[in-house]
């Protein structure tokens, strides 16, 4: 079992010349120019894309007053996530972020498990092999950043230019505080969902390289576990943040 990891690359300024540069396991690129793009992550993020418009169009094509298989699926599963934004973003305000939520939520379940589910070794890379998109940061940090432009957009869209008023109440004093908040929410998305599918798929590859036989499965039944748990947790917090920016002022005035 080869393992695809992730790589971090820090490049000065000015000379671009790499300062650090970490990189486990072997990697498929693409090469465009100068731009060395990561191959597996856009090919199984294409991959997992086209599976959720497959099961969408299957549920949707000849909806029934009784659903049945894939439509009942869907069903439940908008259920679950119209539960999830309302609880999160209030009675009043969720319906127009559903859509988002729930994109978030159902593209980082499928991700989390290909790369625990999917026999990938029958589609062949030349190099390394297909792995979650979820384990590779450029990813998390993607997702993490879009989270923090729904919730800009969210509450500029409601609050205006008063939006900004958050920086600093009671006090001018915390506006350096305020400030680092917004940088450490998508940092602490990114980092939490990568750490934990890097963490489950290390494991499971030592495990599977040391006692291939019946140790690993534990563990990796753990590891699906785990991953729709992060899904889950990435989902929630990002309608927290939107609930959070769409509150405030907004809500203070409203009472």
């Amino acid at each position: 079992m080869h393992y695809t990891g992730f790589v971090l690359d820090t490049f000065n300024t000015f000379d671009l010349f790499p300062l650090a540069n970490v990189e486990v396991g072997n990697h498929f690129y693409w090469h465009i120019g100068n731009l060395k793009l990561h191959g597996q992550v856009f090919l199984n993020s294409w991959l997992v894309i086209a599976l959720l418009l497959i099961v969408s169009v299957a549920a949707t094509r000849n909806p029934k007053q009784v659903p049945t298989g894939a439509q009942n699926l869907m069903e439940y599963c908008w259920e679950y996530l119209r539960d999830l934004a309302r609880s999160q973003i209030g009675e009043k305000e969720y319906r127009p972020w559903l859509p988002f939520v729930g994109t978030l939520f159902l593209f980082i379940f499928v991700c989390n498990w290909s790369g625990a589910l999917v026999p990938w070794k029958v589609l062949e890379l030349p190099e390394g092999e297909l792995a979650a998109p979820t384990n590779d940061i450029n990813t998390t940090v993607a997702l993490a950043l879009l989270v923090s432009l729904a919730y800009f957009y969210a509450g500029f869209r409601k609050k205006g230019l008063g939006y900004f008023k958050k920086y600093i109440e009671p006090t001018p004093i915390l506006l350096p505080i305020a400030i680092l908040e917004d940088f450490t929410k998508p940092l602490s998305l990114s980092f939490r969902l990568f750490g934990n599918i890097l963490a489950d798929e290390l494991v499971v590859a030592v495990l599977v390289f040391l006692v291939p036989l019946i140790v690993p499965i534990p563990v990796m039944l753990l590891g699906l576990f785990t991953s729709a748990i992060q899904a889950l947790v990435f989902a929630t917090l990002a309608a927290a943040y939107i609930h959070e920016a769409l509150e405030g002022h907004g809500a203070e005035e409203e009472h």
